[in-house]
């Protein structure tokens, strides 16, 4: 008797000690398992979505141009040298007239002056007074950072909406994943029952196989929707920028936002389209003044010109220095039109960007409109569902009473439970034209940072 008491009690200490050790590997598991908010995976992303510092790289390019141009206006100095050793002098015809004033004009005598080696060596300043082209550049580069800029905002919206949306979807799952273990829990509670009625005969064989069938269903459900779930959440640390073998989980719960008003002054396409506005009409201005207006330099230059000569009976080698200052004025007078039909180019150029901001504006107000349509209705949805979800909850429990009772049958049941699932569906459907509503009305009005 003492060693059954004894082998009772060790077994019900090996239950304890195995409940123990799953409880403590459950809890390390979820302790493993990093939470991470929406707002932490955007704020992340920022900083290491590639996508995002390729964009940032551009604008530190778009930095450098700028400079570049502006670097145009401060004076160059370049030092050149070259030697010559002339195999053969060059030769100059001198009227014979100039030595001799008797000789008749119109004849020559031709001559090679100067000696084999020449050395040239010179150090030259330049520095533009004026030039149009220049003072053009800078303007233009100037535009075009802005406009690099408002391009990183575009792109950073589009990273942030990916990212929502992705995270979105996880929680969705979440929830489908949620309902599909109670509804899993249900039904295996049903399935007891069954077959314990089908023990004392009071139903079929072919009852107790249909909800057999059912929690089979439910499982495949279950793992499908745990399967994009985890593949999901790859796609959302690839969008955030750290590697796929962090497990990371997310915050369950939706926060439905409070809606917010238009503005359409915020919206980025039209900014976007405004600079490059901005730009064609610079870089036109720019060809114009080209045309029609000159370019002055100062230029200066001092340096020093070498002579030798290596043959007998006087050979030598003597420098002799050079310098000089002035101004140097350049202005087009013809170029075969060139210029002319690129500003022809740059003004249907004009025209095409003001039509694009018509359309676009036409077509972010009808957006927009469309956005706030959807996600009111949306919302009411989300209202409307939950109750539906609590009263099919509600019937199932008191069909399933009934059923105990003998006054209803496993179609009643089966019934109730497909209600109910249609209600979470409706209800997770619901929920989604609302995010997606959202956040395409965050991002048509320029408020997804928000």
């Amino acid at each position: 008797m003492n060693k059954k008491k004894i082998s009772l009690l060790m077994l019900v200490n090996t239950h304890k000690l195995i409940f123990i050790l799953l409880v403590f590997i459950r809890w390390n598991t979820v302790q493993a398992q990093e939470i991470w908010t929406l707002k932490q995976c955007i704020d992340t992303a920022q900083v290491f979505n590639k996508t995002l510092q390729i964009d940032k790289n551009h604008i530190s390019i778009s930095e450098q141009r700028e400079k570049e141009a502006k670097a145009n206006l401060i004076p160059k100095a370049t030092v050149n040298a070259d030697y010559k050793y002339f195999i053969e002098l060059p030769t100059q015809l001198m009227p014979m007239n100039a030595l001799n004033p008797q000789a008749p004009e119109g004849q020559f005598k031709d001559l090679q002056f100067g000696v084999p080696h020449n050395i040239n060596a010179n150090v030259q300043l330049a520095m533009p007074l004026y030039n149009p082209q220049v003072y053009g550049a800078i303007a233009n580069t100037k535009i075009a950072n802005e406009l690099t800029q408002l391009q990183y905002q575009k792109s950073e919206e589009q990273v942030l909406f990916d990212i929502t949306t992705l995270y979105y979807n996880a929680q969705i799952l979440k929830h489908q994943l949620d309902f599909l273990e109670n509804n899993l829990v249900n039904t295996h509670k049903l399935l007891k029952n069954m077959e314990l009625l089908r023990e004392q005969l009071m139903v079929k064989g072919t009852d107790v196989s249909k909800v057999k069938l059912q929690a089979e269903q439910l499982s495949t459900q279950r793992e499908n929707a745990h399967n994009k779930y985890i593949s999901i959440l790859n796609t959302l640390k690839l969008n955030i920028g750290i590697s796929s073998q962090r497990d990371i989980t997310i915050v369950p719960e939706i926060e439905q936002q409070k809606l917010t008003e238009n503005n359409a002054g915020d919206i980025l396409d039209l900014k976007i389209i405004s600079t490059q506005n901005k730009l064609l009409s610079s870089e036109l201005k720019t060809l114009n003044q080209s045309r029609s207006l000159p370019s002055l330099n100062f230029i200066t230059s001092y340096g020093t010109t070498g002579f030798g000569y290596d043959k007998s009976p006087d050979n030598f080698l003597k420098f002799y220095p050079i310098g000089f200052a002035g101004l140097q004025l350049s202005y087009p007078l013809f170029n075969g039109t060139v210029t002319q039909r690129k500003i022809n180019q740059k003004k249907i150029e004009i025209r095409n960007n003001e039509l694009q901001a018509q359309l676009t504006s036409d077509k972010s107000e009808m957006e927009i409109d469309n956005s706030v349509r959807q996600r009111t209705i949306a919302q009411n949805a989300i209202t409307n569902t939950k109750n539906q979800i609590a009263l099919a909850k509600t019937i199932y429990e008191q069909t399933i009473l009934q059923q105990k009772q003998g006054t209803a049958t496993l179609t009643d049941i089966l019934l109730a439970d497909n209600a109910l699932r249609e209600a979470q569906q409706s209800y997770l459907s619901a929920v989604i034209e609302y995010l997606k509503a959202d956040l395409e009305f965050k991002k048509l009005t320029g408020t997804i940072k928000n």
